[in-house]
């Protein structure tokens, strides 16, 4: 089926069709497509699912690309759902499903700052979290979650170190924009005594505390996390990196991954030594630095050790380097796009179907 544009840059020799599956919560209407093929005409379902939750629609395109829009036809109005046009990218099979929303803002929400007591750490967490735009309303939804560490850092300006935040919102404004991953929950945990709980032996009541503590009490309250150890990663910066390292490598039965940035490796850390020391750990890595002066040297040992124990590179284990990027919040946020996308983009993900990682199970959901 030809594409009407003004100006055709794109065209395959051969017709591509695939299925895409629309999930909604039903009763308050029924779900069709409008395409860019024709944004006047309706694209009915091929199926809709026995519960009603689910609408699969048959796609073709003589292009390998096509952008939609899923609509709510209720009581003769037509509701477009909310946010940039979605992209279907018509070389990848049906395994990703899309989640609309039609009556919510096209910005997530922050989270209040909860207090949870740490009996572990003898101390009370401060925790905010960032939901993406539509997540109160489309309750069909799950989510991988990302634990921050030094979440006074991520969000505002006015809480953050030296008045510069990582932007996290922003970024995932854009992302999702581009069509270029999926949406995750972060989890900003505000630290407390960073020189004992982020390195030897501190963080080993620390990562406990995160374990024991904090992801039961996610999931208590009903927050919509997928619990699968594959969804669930730690992230941090400098010696929130070193933290988040151990954590994963400590407890790989709960967390599937860690996000390292300018850690500060074999500093006050045995890291490096454990990796070459004891067994492989079926968990992946991304591990960065800027250079010079930002534990450049020390971070891309740690690559080599890995890589030197099995991790495969662009698999289980990405590193990178940025000449000239500094020790700071700003750089950390600028670059924070490329561990969303190693870790939840729609490429890496499509990649892991037939190459799964993290367990005997695909990574996509069927």
């Amino acid at each position: 089926m030809a594409t009407p544009m003004k100006s055709r840059l794109y065209r395959t020799e051969r017709t591509l069709t695939r299925t895409l599956r629309v999930a909604y919560p039903p009763g308050r209407g029924r779900l069709v497509l409008r395409t860019e093929q024709d944004w006047e005409r309706d694209l009915e379902p091929l199926a809709v699912s026995e519960d009603g939750n689910v609408s699969t629609f048959a796609l073709e395109a003589d292009q390998p690309f096509l952008y939609f829009k899923p609509c709510l036809v209720e009581s003769g109005a037509r509701h477009w759902s909310g946010g940039p046009n979605k992209l279907v990218i018509m070389t990848e099979k049906d395994a990703r499903v899309v989640y609309p929303y039609f009556f919510s803002p096209d910005v997530g929400r922050f989270s209040p700052l909860v207090e949870l007591p740490s009996k572990i750490l003898e101390r009370d967490h401060k925790v905010r979290g960032y939901l993406p735009p539509g997540y109160d309303e489309n309750t069909l939804s799950r989510f991988p979650v990302v634990y921050m560490q030094d979440g006074q850092n991520l969000f505002f300006p006015d809480e953050a170190f030296m008045g510069s935040d990582w932007k996290v919102d922003e970024t995932g404004d854009v992302l999702r924009a581009m069509n270029a991953v999926e949406d995750v929950l972060i989890l900003g945990i505000y630290s407390g005594d960073r020189m004992t709980e982020y390195t030897k032996p501190g963080y080993e009541r620390y990562a406990r505390s995160l374990v024991e503590e904090i992801v039961p009490e996610l999931e208590r309250r009903g927050v919509r996390a997928e619990h699968h150890r594959r969804y669930r990663s730690v992230w941090g910066s400098s010696l929130g990196g070193v933290v988040s390292f151990y954590t994963v490598w400590q407890h790989p039965e709960v967390f599937g991954s860690a996000v390292c940035m300018s850690s500060t490796f074999s500093h006050r850390d045995d890291l490096i030594d454990r990796v070459f020391a004891e067994p492989f750990r079926d968990v992946g890595f991304y591990l960065d630095s800027g250079w010079p002066g930002d534990n450049y040297e020390v971070t891309v040992g740690m690559a080599m050790a890995l890589i030197s124990r099995g991790w495969e590179y662009g698999r289980n284990l990405l590193h990178l380097c940025f000449p000239k990027a500094g020790h700071s919040e700003t750089a950390w946020g600028t670059r924070l796009h490329l561990p969303l996308q190693f870790l939840n983009g729609a490429v890496a993900r499509a990649y892991r179907i037939t190459r799964p990682a993290l367990g005997d199970h695909p990574f996509e959901q069927a």
